[in-house]
């Protein structure tokens, strides 16, 4: 089932965490914070919005993180009723697409409800100072819908953070499948009661 972004708002300091990457290494947000913003996204395997993006996504990436962006990708779907997300199919992924950045597994889900995220892809953009000046979509596009896969959204952030110019506020929130939470763990904003 298709679900949007909450919208966490703008101006938010982002949420520290300290997650393990695919070789079990724990990274925290200083590890990954970039020297001019950040990119956090919450990604997953299966998901047909995130295969619709992921070979642009690779590319976008990989283009900012060479102008002084940090980029982490966090996977928070559980395991029990998602077996696909883990971390070997992860590891394909990576090695499919060509994902340069860190891949996280957040198995606790604490660090998506920080960040109230609800669908994947979910994309944040924090600028020097880990302040929130942009959440919502990569682009117009989705599966069927023929609209370019070029980044069109999260590109004008960026460039406006890397240009030291405001992000435009006219925001659009990203959709995709829901954040696949663990039995009882679903969090009030997505309708639980976690």
């Amino acid at each position: 089932m298709a679900e949007q972004s909450v919208m966490l708002p703008l101006g938010t300091t982002a949420p520290d965490f300290a997650l393990p990457d695919l070789d079990g290494a724990q990274v925290t947000f200083d590890d990954v914070a970039g020297e001019h913003g950040t990119l956090v996204m919450f990604l997953c395997v299966h998901c047909p919005f995130v295969k619709h993006i992921q070979a642009a996504l690779a590319r976008l990436t990989a283009e900012y993180a060479e102008r002084g962006i940090g980029v982490v990708g966090i996977n928070a779907n559980s395991l029990e009723t998602h077996p696909q997300d883990g971390p070997e199919h992860m590891r394909e992924q990576v090695s499919e697409v060509g994902f340069t950045f860190p891949y996280l597994r957040d198995d606790s889900q604490e660090v998506a409800k920080a960040y109230r995220a609800a669908c994947t892809p979910d994309f944040y953009v924090f600028d020097a100072d880990r302040t929130l000046v942009y959440r919502g979509q990569m682009d117009d596009a989705r599966p069927g819908n023929d609209q370019p896969v070029d980044g069109a959204d999260l590109r004008a952030a960026l460039d406006a953070l890397l240009a030291g110019e405001p992000v435009p506020q006219d925001q659009k929130p990203s959709m995709g499948c829901n954040v696949k939470w663990a039995p009882g763990n679903e969090p009030v904003y997505a309708g639980g009661a976690a």
